[in-house]
C-alpha cells in the first residue's frame, strides 16, 4: 500500500460548499489522515481531556456520519486512480488499526 498515491474526496455536512479533499502520498498516510481528523473533533469537543481514546466504532460513527467520504486510489498498472467507498475506507481503516495495535 506504500507509494500508491491517495486522494480523500470528504463532504462533511449536507451543505455542499463544505467539500474538500486531502491528498497523501500513501494508503496508510491517508488512513492516519481520517484518524487525524476524527482525533481533532474529539479535541474540539473535550479539550480539557489531556489523552483521548476511542475504539473502531467510534471512528465507524464519525465516517458514517459524514454526508460523503470516498477515496482514489492511484494504480501504476492502468496509470489512473480506482475510486473507493465509504465501506472500503472502514475496513481498511480496520486493518491499519489491528496492524499498529500488534506492533
Amino acid at each position: 500500500m506504500a507509494g500508491r498515491h491517495t486522494i480523500i474526496l470528504m463532504q462533511p455536512s449536507q451543505n455542499r460548499a463544505s467539500r474538500t479533499f486531502m491528498d497523501y502520498n500513501s494508503i496508510n498516510h491517508a488512513l492516519d489522515g481520517i484518524c487525524g481528523l476524527y482525533e481533532r473533533k474529539i479535541r474540539d469537543i473535550n479539550p480539557m481531556v489531556p489523552n483521548i481514546t476511542y475504539d473502531i466504532s467510534d471512528l465507524y460513527n464519525f465516517i458514517d456520519g459524514l454526508a460523503d467520504i470516498s477515496a482514489l486510489v492511484f494504480d501504476h498498472s492502468i496509470q489512473a486512480f480506482l475510486p473507493y467507498d465509504r465501506q472500503w475506507i472502514k475496513q481498511k481503516l480496520f486493518q491499519h488499526l489491528k496492524k499498529l495495535s500488534q506492533r
